[in-house]
């Protein structure tokens, strides 16, 4: 484990608390808010996991952590590898970034479900992109890991048309086939993986700046001597 990451251990279980208590409290909002309307709790369980924001605040949970409690284990491993961290911070960004622009005006949470909201949206996107850039300040990565971590957004495309077909409902209005159409739906898809790339390629880049920097600054004390 690299020194950055463990400089920013505190800053981990920070985030790992916050996201657990986010994704407890949504939980709790959606399986109240369904019990209301007569759902069941499966039914419930069903429309929180189609989310794109809980998915991604889980696995954000899960990879701070895994580390802490089982660092031995290929889970615990895995998620303080430099590419781990980076598609996790470049996932949960990406989460922040399309919420402020495609959503926040779409409705208006109020109480504990704005709690829940500000969490998973800002407050945890935030501390990750904070996080990342600590343990990331001297690692460059490969220019084709975004593609990779550009992965995760198309399974969960292919899950919301599955999951769309088999209960008739989807969780975001901008790939919702039974009011676009498939073609405006992965019209839209295709948008959100090529936006998804370009945030991705931002984080990278800002990533390397500090490694950027710190050459300079050799360079030029050495041409000073």
């Amino acid at each position: 484990m690299s020194a950055s990451i463990e400089r920013g251990r505190p800053l981990a279980a920070l985030i790992a608390f916050v996201a657990w208590f986010g994704v407890i409290l949504q939980l709790y909002l959606s399986l109240r808010l369904t019990d209301a309307k007569g759902m069941s709790t499966v039914q419930g369980l069903a429309f929180y996991f189609g989310y794109f924001t809980v998915l991604t605040n889980i696995l954000v949970a899960v990879a701070t952590t895994w580390p802490a409690a089982l660092p031995a284990t290929s889970l615990g491993r895995f998620f303080v590898q430099p590419a781990a961290i980076g598609w996790v911070a470049a996932s949960i960004a990406f989460v922040g970034v399309a919420y402020f622009v495609l959503l926040r005006h779409v409705w208006n949470p109020q109480g504990l479900q704005l709690m829940a909201d500000v969490l998973m949206h800002y407050i945890v996107p935030a501390l990750v992109v904070i996080y990342s850039s600590m343990a990331l300040r001297r690692t460059i990565l490969p220019w084709t890991a975004p593609l990779w971590w550009s992965l995760y957004p198309v399974i969960y495309f292919v899950y919301v048309l599955i999951r769309g077909v088999i209960i008739g409902k989807y969780p975001y209005h901008f790939i919702d086939v039974a009011q676009l159409g498939y073609a405006l739906a992965l019209r839209n898809a295709i948008a959100l993986w090529v936006a998804f790339l370009l945030l991705a390629y931002v984080l990278m880049l800002l990533w390397r700046i500090p490694q950027g920097l710190q050459t300079r600054f050799r360079e030029n004390a050495g041409n000073e001597e």
